[in-house]
């Protein structure tokens, strides 16, 4: 399966690349599957997004699909339909803070 991943414009510079990313997935489609072909294919991204070493989501990041915030489901929960069949992209957010 081919998923759809969207970028931040920062992290689109860092990995270098322009609109979204086209991954190859095999098996479940989730958000750790997801991010670790990400990392995979742009090492670059490597920490940007999610911690080194326990891989939790990064405090200003968060997840969307199907118009909806994935941010705090188990990194292990099945992506929606649309996701998986490569229709919707999984979209990768810099959180807004500040007052």
């Amino acid at each position: 399966m081919n998923i759809r991943v969207w970028l931040p414009a920062h992290l689109r510079a860092l990995a270098r690349v322009s609109g979204e990313v086209v991954l190859p997935i095999d098996g479940l489609v989730t958000q750790r599957t997801v991010l670790d072909a990400l990392e995979e294919a742009y090492p670059v991204l490597r920490g940007t997004i999610r911690d080194h070493v326990t891989k939790q989501r990064r405090p200003f990041v968060r997840f969307f699909a199907c118009e909806q915030d994935l941010s705090h489901e188990s990194p292990d929960a099945p992506l929606p339909a649309p996701v998986v069949a490569g229709t919707e992209p999984f979209l990768v957010v810099g959180a807004m803070a500040g007052g």
